[in-house]
């Protein structure tokens, strides 16, 4: 799904028009518009403020929706600046290596 079909679809979910959501975001219902359809003049998504908005109003999962608009969430950012190198590494794995990598990781036992 696109970050636009999602959008329409959970302001559907909350009977808003797009007059509506627009106002409660702080935008143009014809932007919410060009957002839903996917026909943004300078990009093809939304501002990660936008997105942060969005997500608040439409009690939506705001990481979800920073990854359907290919932005990356503030809580992996950061994880990334912090550890670079491993994150170089695993962006160098077939899917192979980093499916065995996600079966070690989500086999391993919590530690308290």
């Amino acid at each position: 799904m696109r970050f636009g079909e999602k959008i329409r679809e959970l302001r559907k979910k909350k009977s808003l028009s797009q007059e509506s959501l627009a106002k409660l975001v702080g935008i143009t219902a014809p932007y919410l518009s060009k957002v839903e359809n996917h026909r943004l003049d300078f990009g093809e998504h939304p501002a990660e403020k936008l997105i942060h908005k969005l997500a608040s109003v439409l009690d939506a999962d705001e990481t979800e929706l920073l990854l359907l608009a290919e932005k990356v969430p503030p809580n992996i950012r950061q994880r990334l600046f912090e550890r670079p190198e491993i994150f170089s590494q695993i962006a160098e794995l077939d899917d192979e290596e980093l499916d065995l990598l996600i079966l070690h990781i989500l086999d391993r036992p919590k530690q308290v």
